[in-house]
């Protein structure tokens, strides 16, 4: 089989630089870019997605395949997959962050496991919220609404030299401060109730020192704050569902303007 160049560069413009985007997307995806996910399984993925959403993309300038301008094309393309998929890993990252908070006031910072999404060794209650966060992105069909959003990327930033530029990195740090008022906002009941606990017990153990009251904190401050955990739960749902609404939102405006 033959190619004449008219054909290889109606290919790569059809398929091969579509195909950099979703694949760079999962790459950088919390969920699909999990080390527990094999390489082969992600590419798979990337091709067949492209593959059906190919036909439907709207033209694509085609240029020379062993150009400078394809290859600043190629480079976009990249570059826009891993910052639409940064921004879903800055949203997980606040499970990861608030599990830190609530770990290191309950005591626990010591108790941790290695993340199998980023292969580093986070606490307990990060790999707990985590776990959490991602069967909720599932439910909510996160999944279904990546897919869409890989779709109107083509519409709303299609294949050209122009793409990302430094702006929108700004942006990218400006917003990426959610990730701490966040996840504050789930950790902040916890960190409250036991700081509270803590005071009450440094005025007791001023009053009375001969009751060594900090021998039993340790035990109160872990017990208080799982049954906060307990009690917090329920509103975690909503409160996560706000962040990936936010994230899709964030994309959508700014990185696909």
């Amino acid at each position: 089989m033959t190619f004449n160049s008219a054909e290889l560069t109606a290919l790569v413009a059809g398929f091969f630089w579509p195909f950099l985007r979703i694949s760079a997307l999962f790459i950088s995806m919390p969920l699909f870019g999990t080390r527990l996910l094999p390489v082969r399984i992600r590419v798979l993925l990337a091709f067949s997605i492209t593959l059906l959403i190919a036909p439907l993309l709207p033209d694509v300038p085609q240029v020379g395949v062993l150009t400078w301008q394809a290859l600043l094309i190629s480079i976009q393309q990249i570059l826009i997959g891993l910052m639409m998929g940064f921004v879903m890993q800055l949203v997980f990252s606040i499970l990861v962050l608030a599990g830190h908070q609530i770990a290191s006031m309950m005591g626990l910072g010591f108790a941790s496991m290695i993340d199998p999404q980023n292969g580093v060794s986070v606490p307990v209650i990060s790999q707990f919220l985590l776990i959490l966060g991602t069967l909720l992105f599932l439910v909510y069909g996160g999944h279904t609404v990546l897919i869409t959003v890989i779709f109107e990327s083509f519409t709303l930033l299609p294949v050209s030299v122009k793409g990302v530029d430094t702006g929108d990195f700004l942006q990218l740090v400006q917003w990426a401060g959610l990730i701490f008022k966040a996840s504050l906002q789930i950790a902040l009941p916890i960190i409250a109730t036991l700081l509270t606990i803590t005071l009450a017990l440094g005025v007791i153990t001023r009053a009375a020192p001969q009751l060594n009251i900090f021998s039993i904190g340790f035990p109160i401050g872990i017990l208080s704050g799982y049954l906060i955990l307990l009690l917090t739960l329920p509103a975690l749902p909503s409160l996560f569902e706000g962040y990936v609404d936010a994230g899709f939102h964030f994309i959508r405006t700014v990185v696909l303007h």
